[in-house]
């Protein structure tokens, strides 16, 4: 008896979706800005939008505030070719905001100013046909608060009983966690479920208490997720396949040198980069190649100004990757 076919149903981001509030003036200090730039952006809607960038069917499920901001989003979806049939627009609170910036060493940061999109319920992902999509991508912000945690874990567990892949990209954002071990509590059940588990090495170090990438990735092989990756920015990347030993060398993706703007979204594009591939191969056995593809999307990503408008098509991936020497 064969599974059901979900060859051309979409993958379905949720979580929060908002209006990103980036650094104009090249501030390095959030305190220090003086102009902002509001553009689309939210972690799932932006994986959602970078997957139909890509050619995989997408739509999205989470809260706008019934205002401008939340018109503007829906829009944007709707644009980007990403089914927003899924999106509730409420009347209780206003769209959230978040605050973007990029350090010294030019590296992102964001504070949330969380609104609509913790609105999420449970019903939001009762009602979002989980069982029936290609996969599921959550991440950790939505986990923050109630009742948008609650959603998360109910989608998680419908995904999990219908064997829809479960993917987390964890992007912890430490000013919604006053306390670490919360965090811990609230991300590790997903943990342990991923099929697709993807960090930062700051995800990392904050859950994990590691100081560089060997010691998280010998600290993520405890998980079973059959494709892990942690990313370091302009350090590179490292995967890790379950049942699989290699070297450190050997699971390292150098980072790509570009002429970075805003690393706004880069992370996100990666992520819908890794699941598109891993899609294509029916979500076995996490390549080298797969990895080197999503750090071209995530690298072309910061060459723009984003989030949204600086996601990379699969033909300008192809074209950056054509041009690189064959030792890579």
């Amino acid at each position: 008896m064969t599974g059901p076919d979900r060859s051309r149903a979409p993958v379905l981001s949720l979580g929060e979706i908002l209006i990103d509030l980036i650094a104009a003036d090249g501030a390095t200090r959030l305190e220090e800005v003086t102009s902002f730039a509001a553009r689309p952006g939210g972690a799932p809607a932006n994986a959602a939008v970078a997957l139909a960038r890509l050619g995989v069917g997408s739509a999205f499920c989470g809260v706008v505030g019934d205002d401008p901001f939340g018109s503007r989003l829906l829009a944007t979806l709707a644009a980007h070719g990403v089914d927003a049939s899924r999106v509730r627009a409420t009347r209780d609170a206003e769209t959230t905001l978040a605050f973007a910036w990029k350090d010294a060493r030019g590296d992102g940061h964001f504070r949330l100013l969380r609104l609509a999109d913790r609105l999420l319920s449970p019903d939001d992902a009762d009602a979002a046909g989980i069982g029936d999509v290609a996969a599921l991508v959550i991440g950790s912000v939505a986990l923050a608060a109630e009742p948008s945690r609650a959603a998360v874990m109910q989608a998680a567990k419908i995904a999990v009983a219908a064997g829809v892949p479960l993917c987390f990209d964890v992007n912890l954002r430490p000013t919604l966690w006053p306390e670490l071990d919360a965090a811990r509590r609230a991300c590790e059940p997903l943990l342990a479920q991923s099929t697709l588990l993807k960090l930062s090495l700051d995800d990392a170090r904050f859950l994990f208490s590691v100081d560089d990438a060997d010691a998280a990735m010998t600290r993520l092989e405890r998980y079973e997720a059959p494709s892990v990756v942690l990313t370091d920015g302009a350090r590179g990347a490292w995967f890790v396949r379950h049942g699989r030993t290699e070297s450190p060398a050997g699971r390292h993706v150098p980072a790509f040198a570009v002429d970075a703007v805003d690393p706004t979204g880069a992370g996100d594009a990666f992520t819908a980069a890794i699941v598109s591939r891993l899609i294509a191969r029916d979500w076995r056995d996490l390549q080298r190649d797969d990895v080197v593809f999503a750090s071209v999307a995530g690298a072309l990503t910061t060459t723009r100004r984003g989030a949204i408008d600086a996601l990379p098509t699969a033909a300008e991936i192809a074209s950056f990757l054509a041009e690189l020497p064959v030792t890579r």
